[in-house]
């Protein structure tokens, strides 16, 4: 098993549904509040430079579901800025386990890196729970 250390927001349903599957598969976790870190470009980096600026970004982020922020129109140091200044932007969760990190919940992928045997239903995505009908969360208290 593997101990992960799991970046979220705190509150948010979908964090906590990912959670409980990488506990239900036997790793530990160490939950670390995505909002309140103080990220860095290089800390920030090391989790996002493999993936393509447009998958830097959580897609249901009330600027992005509105169209305010387009990440496909973003060049790589804008994006960065943006995200260091606005951390409920950031695509999520962010996983580390050792020096190895990674941006989002693909179970397959995830299942293939650290395993998920034993944790059951394996149908979680990153998607709000909530759904489209709902509003937004709230956003982050100072």
């Amino acid at each position: 098993m593997a101990h992960v250390i799991f970046y979220e927001k705190p509150g948010c349903g979908g964090n906590a549904r990912q959670r409980a599957l990488l506990q239900a598969a036997g790793h530990t976790l160490t939950v670390r509040d995505l909002l309140g870190e103080p990220w860095t470009a290089a800390t920030l980096l090391a989790f996002l430079e493999p993936l393509p600026v447009s998958e830097w970004f959580n897609r249901a982020a009330p600027r992005l579901k509105n169209g305010e922020v387009q990440p496909e129109t973003l060049g790589r140091d804008d994006a960065l800025a943006l995200l260091l200044a606005e951390p409920l932007l950031i695509r999520r969760p962010l996983l580390q386990v050792g020096e190895e990190r990674r941006v989002g919940f693909d179970t397959t992928a995830i299942a293939q890196w650290i395993g998920l045997e034993g944790a059951g239903d394996k149908d979680v995505s990153e998607d709000c729970p909530k759904g489209e009908e709902h509003r937004p969360c709230p956003p982050p208290t100072a």
